[in-house]
């Protein structure tokens, strides 16, 4: 659920078109992760052994990453550890390279998998589960709540300070509108994902009325268009106002207000990197050393995102088969707006990628009596350190 899902960018692809991409494609070679140290001409240098970016023994040989989509700018922060080695796996729906730390190589490879069609729309804690040769994979807090009892995950990095998912509407069409409150106190339609849990807060709230809500979108465009903007929608604030504004095509252009669910008093950590609980004390020593380092990728990636947009863009144009999208403006838009939106900061000290506890507690009241009314009980006397820690957090990395 933490996923406020994607779909504009594939426009008026179909499931049919989604599915055939995520099992067809051919990979420009052989297993990325068993070759690339052995063949890679162009490897980064290495760290200085034994030090502190060194991850040889303390990490597996390759760091498998599992996303919730396509590869995009929102994850940029993992395809900056990327080095220039690179091997995209349009077959397996998959870049591996070098995890590299401030161009340097740290002696283990990464492997960054796509999600959303690629796992067929499996939420990425119940993917962690299926295939353990997963190590992290992005899971939001409330489906980490949600999956509590039976596909338990811990979040160890939150990339994103404020979550980017959002309601959004034309400004045109409804220009007294500043928030979510507004479009509760007419008659407009609001589409979203039927499974997605903050709609049931909104609702629980007062702040929408269930007979506005329209569980039934599927990610396109196509009832925004059909209705000429008149509806308000789901989505990403890093993505669907630039796509709307500038790429939907045959004429159509519309300028949009939103409202992050964020600010309506549901605090989540979006798109958290997290472990399987079971898992963290076995991955200690590796996360130790690598969470740091993914703290910084995350600095300077919104310091010089033009390398790892790059990487990402190319992954995209790569797989003819598929039908997202992901153009540079798209690309530059997201990381402007994760700065401009203060999405990526901070928060409330000098450290980058930490989370707090009262937010996760919030998160658990808010969401344990709606998933005790959809009968999926969170785990009894669930707390937030089941669900995060900072531990392996480096508090002096930050964003300046």
């Amino acid at each position: 659920m933490g996923r406020f899902r994607r779909g504009a960018a594939v426009a008026f692809g179909t499931a049919l078109a989604l599915t055939l991409a995520a099992c067809s494609g051919d990979s420009d070679g052989g297993s990325a992760a068993q070759s690339t140290r052995e063949r890679a001409t162009d490897a980064a240098p290495a760290v200085a052994s034994g030090g502190a970016l060194d991850l040889t023994g303390a990490c597996p040989a390759t760091v498998v990453v599992q996303t919730d989509w396509f590869a995009e700018s929102e994850y940029g922060f993992l395809y900056n550890l990327i080095g220039p080695d690179a091997k995209i796996d349009t077959g397996k729906k998959r870049i591996t390279g070098s995890l590299v730390s401030g161009g340097k190589d740290t002696g283990v490879n990464i492997e960054v998998r796509f999600g959303g069609p690629a796992i067929g729309y499996e939420q990425v804690s119940a993917q962690m589960y299926v295939d353990k040769s997963i190590n992290l994979g992005i899971v939001s807090t409330d489906e980490s709540i949600q999956n509590s009892v039976s596909q338990p995950t811990k979040a160890v990095f939150a990339p994103f300070e404020v979550s980017p998912g959002m309601i959004m509407w034309d400004k045109s069409k409804h220009p007294n509108f500043t928030t979510l409150v507004d479009i509760g106190q007419t008659d407009t339609k609001v589409l979203y994902y039927e499974t997605d849990a903050y709609m049931q807060y909104l609702l629980g709230a007062g702040i929408l009325r269930q007979g506005q809500v329209d569980g039934s979108y599927d990610g396109a465009p196509a009832r925004w268009v059909a209705e000429d903007g008149k509806i308000a929608q789901a989505g990403f604030a890093t993505s669907e106002p630039y796509i709307y504004k500038n790429e939907l095509g045959d004429g159509h252009s519309y300028d949009v207000g939103l409202q992050l669910i964020n600010d309506t008093g549901y605090p989540l950590y979006g798109q958290a990197l997290s472990v399987r609980a079971g898992d963290e004390a076995k991955l200690a020593g590796c996360l130790k050393k690598l969470v740091p380092i993914v703290q910084r990728s995350q600095v300077d990636f919104l310091a010089h995102p033009q390398t790892a947009n790059a990487l990402i863009i190319k992954a995209v144009k790569a797989d003819a088969a598929s039908v997202w999208n992901y153009s540079p403006g798209l690309a530059a838009y997201a990381v402007q707006t994760m700065k401009n939106r203060a999405l990526v900061s901070n928060g409330s000290n000098a450290t980058i990628g930490d989370m707090e506890q009262s937010r996760i507690n919030r998160m658990i009241q808010i969401l344990t009596p709606i998933y005790a009314g959809q009968k999926k009980p969170v785990k009894s006397g669930l707390t937030p350190a089941n669900l995060f820690t900072n531990q392996y957090i480096d508090t002096s990395i930050g964003l300046k």
